[in-house]
């Protein structure tokens, strides 16, 4: 065999040993896992929620935190005399000093129930209630004043509002006019039959307004400093008609003046405009809120009206004078 045979016989040979060590020793190799990342941050903590339980608002009405003249006390003012149904007289005897006629102190009267009927919404009892004499002009004059409240049928003003806290009203009244039975100012029907006479009121009452706006008689009213002072200027015959709230002219001819009448009433005013008393506070008095959330919640409960029928029941009816 030639050298050319032996190189042609090699090559099938080469190629067997080539495939033989290609499917054994030489496997593929598997590539390596991929390492998980690491991470660079620690994980956040869950969220935690927290509860805050608000802190209750104090009641700004709450005796404890009432700014009044005396901690833990309730000062009323009324004037003096404390004249019926208003103030009722003690059931025996006269009323305790200084007072004069009505006792302001017993509960009794329409004006002295109020009063204590509003404490108690204010959380006073009857003996947190002090009482003092304060003229009625004084009580809505400019200034300080010697009381928490005040009532003595005060009626609201505009003007008054001005110089003092004025609440919400807690009696709607009309204008009367008292007189002698003697009198011929007694058969007068209306304010035309009025305007010759001549009347009188006490100060600074709106009786006297009502003389000047409604009746604008022919001669000047006269102006007293009490009613007492007028109920005898009405004796004697210096004046023809005493102006003065319904109310007190039932008091005038059934106990004060004998041999008197209630001439006629003037028709209320309607709406808003309607005359109404008021509580007299201290201008911006911080009790002025309070005391008118004490008087809605008299009306809503039904307290002041059952207030109003015992002591002012019989106080409604009188003629009506015409225009």
């Amino acid at each position: 065999m030639t050298r050319r045979s032996l190189r042609i016989l090699s090559l099938p040979l080469l190629v067997m040993m080539i495939a033989a060590c290609t499917s054994g020793s030489f496997a593929t190799p598997t590539p390596a896992p991929t390492a998980a990342p690491t991470a660079t941050t620690a994980a956040a903590p869950p969220s935690i929620i927290v509860t805050v339980t608000p802190t209750p608002t104090a009641n700004p009405c709450d005796k404890s935190v009432l700014t009044t003249l005396t901690a833990g006390k309730l000062t009323v003012g009324t004037d003096n005399p404390a004249y019926p149904p208003y103030f009722q007289p003690p059931a025996s005897g006269n009323a305790p000093a200084p007072w004069k006629l009505g006792d302001p102190t017993n509960g009794q009267g329409f004006e002295s129930a109020v009063a204590y009927a509003v404490a108690q919404k204010l959380g006073y009892t009857q003996t947190d209630v002090a009482w003092t004499v304060v003229p009625f002009d004084n009580s809505y004059a400019p200034g300080a004043k010697p009381f928490d409240f005040y009532l003595a049928q005060v009626s609201y003003t505009t003007e008054r509002a001005q110089a003092v806290d004025m609440s919400d009203g807690y009696y709607f009244v009309n204008q009367s006019i008292v007189a002698l039975k003697s009198n011929p100012i007694a058969s007068a029907k209306t304010i035309a039959d009025l305007k010759q006479y001549k009347f009188g009121a006490q100060v600074g009452t709106t009786a006297y307004t009502t003389i000047q706006d409604m009746i604008a008689p022919t001669a000047k009213p006269s102006v007293y400093n009490t009613n007492d002072a007028a109920i005898q200027a009405l004796k004697a015959k210096q004046i023809d008609g005493l102006v003065v709230d319904l109310p007190t002219a039932f008091y005038i001819t059934s106990a004060q003046l004998d041999n008197s009448v209630i001439v006629g009433q003037f028709p209320a005013t309607a709406g808003a405009d309607a005359e109404h008393f008021s509580l007299v506070l201290k201008k911006g008095s911080p009790l002025t809120t309070c005391v008118n959330q004490a008087i809605a919640a008299l009306k809503a409960d039904g307290t002041l009206d059952q207030i109003t029928k015992e002591w002012l029941s019989d106080k409604a009816s009188a003629p009506v004078v015409g225009q």
